[in-house]
């Protein structure tokens, strides 16, 4: 092989690397900008509990930024093998930052999820419990003594 030919390999190395990074950098900034906004998960419109938890259950999704991650993570498992970044440190917090942001919106997706089928069960449970549905219970036995001793008479 001839010295120009290595260059050329060094030179091709150098582009290589350089697409390999602004690829990892493009599926961080893609999946950043899929997560959820913090104002979409603060606010709300809703009129009840119910309405805020199905919101918030909504909004909760981190499809598409765990697609991008693992792209991310692809390119830059691939390039750090492959000895192309001069410093990856960036990189390497960059997508565990990510990957915690990930989890934490997966774990409060979860949390809403058993909070949305709680809730409504708690609302029944205490709208039939108490002094409540004791004294309606003690109003029909009474309405139904009254009428059994008015058939009698």
């Amino acid at each position: 092989m001839s010295q120009a030919t290595l260059g050329d390999d060094e030179e091709l190395f150098g582009e290589a690397a350089n697409e390999m990074r602004e690829d990892v950098e493009a599926s961080l900034e893609a999946a950043w900008a899929a997560l959820p906004d913090a104002d979409d998960i603060w606010e709300t419109d809703a009129d009840n509990v119910l309405g805020v938890l199905n919101g918030l259950n909504s909004v909760l999704e981190a499809g598409d930024a765990e697609e991008n991650l693992r792209d991310a993570k692809k390119w830059f498992t691939m390039g750090q093998r492959a000895d192309a970044f001069d410093d990856a440190a960036d990189l390497e917090a960059e997508i565990e930052a990510l990957e915690a942001a990930i989890t934490d919106i997966s774990a409060a997706g979860e949390q809403v999820g058993e909070l949305t089928s709680t809730v409504p069960a708690l609302r029944g449970t205490l709208q039939d419990a108490g002094p409540a549905a004791d004294d309606e219970e003690a109003d029909a036995d009474t309405a139904a003594d009254a009428d059994a001793d008015e058939d009698e008479e």
